[in-house]
């Protein structure tokens, strides 16, 4: 019997970059096969080449920055490895389409929802604008948008990372690919919705015959989805085996080290009377929906109803809830980054009341680390001016010396090497960005930090590093942290009390043994039994 070709295979691939004369290899005489119909996982830490080897697939790497590209790219029997523009551009989008990791970049922040969709619904399919409407509202209702009508028109910072994560998805599947690369497709969703995704992936991967090239960090992800596993360590693949074979006998030490990492231990004990660092009481913040010819404001989203919160010096209060559940909203009013009403007060002062000046002081002190950390910092603009603009702002009187030294200081304190300040945030691994983004928001010493989702796009070891650094460092410095996240396991490790929010409301407020032990709320029991079963 005849045995069918793979729809993509890779053979002998190598990739390299150059940057600042440095010659750095990304992937390393990597091969792989996606049969018809079939997942592959590609599994490994960030900075293992998993990335660059997809977008190799597609020739979307960031050339002539390559330095090298050799090897062959098969897609169904034709090598694409180089091809002519025209050839990937019908692929792209069409035979083969990809999820990317990090939404907020890969969408266009002037275009509304309705508008990125229909394009590519309209470029390949030819639809009118009615019907390529109607395919939107079906596509976004399947990926677990609500009412995806009212959202057609909301431009990607006003989504959830979640929601945004979820419309990449339906642009991805709007012409039912033959290849989709899905590039850390459940990263930003909490593990509720994130069953959703996968299981829709499965059907459509049923109903099609669609294949699947996987990428994750998320080892309970790749075990639901993937037939077969590659692991990958410094741009090589060090074990490709059957997902079951990978999981129930590693033979690669790197591949048992992957399995075990799990985030672990517990926060320090707060100090006896501890004082009060953050109040928030009855906190508001209502996004009016406008309607009509006049657009008026015919009704609000309540995306934070009606809550109060206290947070101490050296405490961290998680909070946790679904997608859209309003956690990031919360955070940023915290700090002033998003209008709210009722009371909130730092250090006693009420930020609502404060002049102008006030507040600019007050900025000093409280920081927030961003969910996407890509897309928080200036592609433009190297480490050292990344990290020391807050002290030219806040500090004005440092002397450039002096500002480079303590930029050198805080790399130092997150366990990266002074060395990179001059480099730029493309080179980095998105664990190394992250660490970047805790620097910046470090480096002016504030005493509340809000942090934004900021292990949700890294590998479950890195994970693990990051939370022992935000561990050490609040330890160190009595830092106050509001973390915000959809993964349980890291609150778990990380929190000393838990705030579960469903829908703009708090469902739950206690500390965070007895949320995990003994949750009084229903909605808190699904969240928990998602996360750990």
């Amino acid at each position: 019997m005849t045995q069918t070709p793979p729809l993509l295979r890779v053979e002998n691939l190598h990739v390299g970059f150059t940057s600042d004369g440095r010659q750095t290899t990304a992937v390393d005489g990597v091969s792989f096969e996606v049969p018809e119909g079939k997942t592959l996982g590609l599994v490994g830490e960030s900075g293992s080449g998993k990335s660059v080897s997809a977008l190799s697939v597609l020739g979307l790497l960031p050339y002539p920055a390559a330095f090298h590209n050799s090897g062959r790219i098969m897609f169904d029997g034709d090598d694409i490895m180089g091809a002519d523009t025209r050839v990937l551009q019908r692929l792209r989008g069409n035979d083969i389409s990809m999820i990317f990791q990090e939404p907020m970049s890969s969408l266009n922040p002037l275009h509304d929802i309705e508008q990125q969709i229909s394009e590519v619904i309209q470029l390949h399919r030819g639809l009118s604008r009615k019907a390529a409407r109607d395919e939107t509202c079906a596509l976004l209702e399947r990926v677990g948008i609500p009412d995806p009508e009212s959202r057609l028109g909301a431009l990607p910072h006003e989504l959830s990372g979640g929601q945004r994560q979820r419309v990449m998805i339906a642009m991805a599947l709007a012409n039912r690919p033959r290849l989709l690369i899905a590039d850390e497709p459940t990263t930003a969703l909490d593990v509720t919705i994130q069953k959703q995704i996968l299981d829709l992936l499965r059907d459509l991967q049923h109903e099609n015959g669609m294949a699947i090239l996987l990428i994750t960090h998320d080892l309970g992800v790749v075990r639901k989805m993937a037939d077969r596993i590659c692991v990958m360590q410094q741009g090589q693949i060090v074990e490709n085996d059957k997902s079951h074979a990978i999981f129930e006998k590693p033979a690669h030490a790197y591949t048992k080290k992957l399995i075990a990492a799990e985030p672990s231990g517990a926060p320090e004990p707060l100090r006896a009377n501890p004082p009060e660092i953050v109040s928030g009481q009855n906190v508001k913040v209502w996004f009016p929906i406008h309607q009509g010819l006049l657009r008026r404001a015919q009704s609000h989203v309540k995306a934070v109803n009606d809550i109060s919160l206290t947070v101490r010096r050296g405490e961290t209060l998680g909070i946790v809830g679904e997608s859209g559940s309003g956690k990031t909203t919360l955070g940023r009013a915290m700090i002033g980054l998003q209008k709210a009403k009722g009371s909130i007060t730092i250090n006693g002062t009420n930020l609502s009341g404060a002049t102008p000046a006030a507040r600019r002081a007050m900025r000093k002190h409280m920081q927030i680390v961003f969910q996407d950390p890509y897309g928080a910092l200036s592609p433009r603009l190297p480490v050292a001016d990344i990290i020391g603009e807050g002290l030219a702002i806040h500090e004005p009187e440092l002397t450039s010396a002096t500002r480079m030294a303590r930029v050198r200081d805080i790399l130092e304190d997150v366990e990266l090497d002074p060395d990179i300040a001059g480099r730029y945030p493309h080179e980095f691994s998105g664990g190394q960005r992250q660490r970047i983004a805790i620097a910046r928001a470090l480096v002016l010493n504030p005493e509340f930090i809000i942090l934004d989702e900021p292990t949700s796009a890294l590998d479950r070891s890195v994970q693990a590093q990051i939370i022992e650094l935000l561990r050490r460092l609040q330890a160190e410095r009595s830092l106050t942290y509001l973390f915000i996240s959809h993964d349980l396991k890291v609150v778990r490790a990380l929190a000393h009390r838990v705030l579960v929010m469903q829908n703009g409301i708090a469902v739950e407020l206690g500390p965070t043994q007895q949320i995990f032990e003994a949750p009084a709320s229903p909605y808190t029991k699904t969240l928990i039994e998602a996360a750990f079963t």
